[in-house]
Order: structure tokens, then sequence, then C-alpha cells
């Protein structure tokens, strides 16, 4: 009998185990209720319930490694509260102009030889200028070319721009909700939620996968962390990956003084993000740095199959290397190889 038939029969046979959800079904249309369950079970019966579904849909330990490079940082207009390359903040960050395109293949050339199998551009940008996108398309385009998956994470796109990526060949587009929609106007003032779910609807129409996801930490309430998730998993197509992020406070920031989330409310986050989206791929993302190898190895428990590896994150600190190597070592986990996420287009 496999591992994946004993894990259902005890299912059937263990009176704790509440089943709130089929491994098999898809769903759009959670409600607040429901996800307020998932929230409210016995830790250990949600992940078991986590583990379920992710061993329906992929390997139990593989992770997918990608890499995050600022391809321009700092200056941008825009005022989230949680970021250091808002022009809105006192933050000590030197603004930069947009990249060569040699220099940001040559740092991909580095991330594949660490063993990244997606690679990802961020830009602090509203929004890409059109004189931009020339340089943009030949950056994905040399990517490409070097056998990895690329993402961009640009701000709002207009209907041509996302068009242009399309072209290109762009696999993924990030742009994250952050938050739920009534918690949304205490982080940023300076474009609305709407603008957000626009860009993701362009960019979902032109045949583009979707990455978005938020942030824990920014002094939202567990209502809100539900509100955040039931957006994502109740659009028309579930992003087809999911980013969870854990607040690292910046200083010179309005959050720069943010309580800690509590490792196990963020294992439970990532826990319901992998039971109502269950064929995304779920990103334990920005916050490792500050978390403990015990934390990350439940986050894996509970279903996140893809890091981001690299000495930063934009511009925020992540584990080196030789830390990663030695928790996965440690835990058994393998690469994911690319290419291989069972709801990409």
């Amino acid at each position: 009998m496999s591992i994946q038939t004993r894990i259902e029969e005890s299912a059937k046979t263990q009176p704790g185990i509440a089943r709130r959800t089929n491994p098999d079904e898809i769903r759009h249309d959670w409600s607040r209720e429901e996800l307020q369950a998932l929230f409210d079970l016995p830790f250990n019966d949600l992940l078991f319930e986590a583990q379920l579904v992710h061993r329906r849909w992929f390997k139990a330990h593989e992770v997918q490694m990608s890499t995050l490079l600022s391809i321009k940082t700092g200056g941008c207009p825009e005022d989230c509260g949680y970021c250091a390359q808002s022009s809105k903040f006192e933050t000590g960050l030197k603004a930069s102009k947009l990249m060569e395109v040699e220099k940001v293949l040559a740092e991909a050339r580095k991330a594949k030889e660490a063993g990244a199998t997606r690679y990802c551009m961020g830009a602090a940008w509203r929004e890409p200028k059109d004189r931009d996108m020339d340089m943009i398309c030949a950056m994905i385009e040399g990517v490409k070319e070097m056998g990895m998956e690329t993402c961009m994470t640009l701000g709002m796109l207009s209907g041509q721009q996302v068009h242009r990526l399309a072209q290109t060949g762009l696999d993924y587009y990030n742009h994250n909700v952050d938050t739920s929609e009534e918690y949304y106007p205490n982080v940023i003032s300076t474009r609305t939620y709407q603008d957000r779910l626009d860009t993701l609807e362009r960019v979902r129409n032109a045949g583009m996968n979707v990455c978005s996801g938020g942030i824990v930490g920014m002094g939202e309430s567990a209502d809100d962390r539900i509100g955040m998730l039931m957006t994502l998993a109740n659009l028309d197509e579930h992003p087809q990956s999911v980013p969870i992020n854990m607040l690292m406070p910046m200083e010179g920031t309005p959050l720069g003084r943010s309580e800690k989330v509590d490792p196990i409310d963020f294992v439970r986050m990532i826990a319901v993000a992998r039971i109502a989206m269950p064929q995304s791929v779920v990103r334990l993302a920005a916050g490792r740095e500050i978390m403990s190898e015990e934390t990350q190895a439940l986050c894996f428990l509970a279903g996140a199959n893809s890091i981001f590896v690299g000495e930063k994150l934009l511009t925020a600190k992540n584990p080196e290397e030789d830390k990663d190597q030695k928790l996965f070592a440690k835990l058994g986990i393998e690469p994911m190889p690319a290419h291989s996420c069972p709801s990409e287009k």
C-alpha cells in the first residue's frame, strides 16, 4: 500500500480528522466561513489536510528554487508602507537606474549555476515606461535562452505592455494583492485594490502565468488574512504561483516597527493557501532570514514548495546558500525540475 493510500485510509478511521476538502477538487467559491473553519482546525489536523492536498498534486519532497534580482532599485512613487524602495520614506536607500541587459544576464547565469530554475526580475516602478520595454524584453529572451523560467514584477501594466511581454514569452508576472481589500488602504494609498486585480486580469487574459500572494505581519487582523486568501482562491483561475511573505520590517518605513508574526500563525497561512489553491506553487517567500529551521520545516510540511535562493530579495536579506543546502539535506528536500507545476499553462 502506497504512503498516499495509507494516509487517505487513516483519514477515514481517525475521528479527530474533520475532512473539509477533497484533494481532487479545484474550487473558486470559498466562503469566509469555510476558510475560517480551516484556520480553526487543531494544528496537526490542518497540516494533515494540507499534506493530503499537497501529495495529490506535487511530489512531497520537491521544492522549486527561484532567484529574485532587483533590476531597478529605489525611487518608486508609490507609498507601500512596507517598502524601503518608496521615494516617500527616508530609508537611506539610493535610487538606481534600470540595469544593463548584460549585467542582468550575468547574474542569471550565476543563479542557474547555484541551482535556480526560475529567474525573477523586479523593478521599483508604479508602472514601466514604454521606452523601457525593449530592454525588459531582451532580459526575458536572454534568460529563457539559458533554459530558466522567467518572471517579472514591474508594477501595473497597460494592455499593450501585457501583450508585448506575452509575445516575448514571459512565463510569469508577479503582482501581489498584499492583504485583504478592507485592510489595503491602511498600507497603500497611491493605487487601489482594484488596480491590482485589473493588472492580474490583463496578465491572465494574455495567457501568462500569474504570480500573486500577500504579506503577513503588517498589523492586519486574522480576518484580513482570510480575506487575502479568499481573494486569490476565488479568482476565475488560481494564481499559478502564490508567494506568502512574512514582513521584514524596514527602518524608515511606516511598518518598520511592526510586531513579529507568530510562527504557528504563519504556518497556518501556508497550509490554508495549499488547501484552497491545490495546484498552485506556494512560495515561502520573504522572511526566511528571520525564521528558525523548525518554522521553515513546518512550512514545507504545510505545503510550501517554492523558495527564493540567493543572498537578497530586492532589498531584504535572505538565508545564505550554505544554510539552505544544510537545511534541505536535513529534510531530504530536492530541487523541483523546471516546468513541472501542474497548473502551468
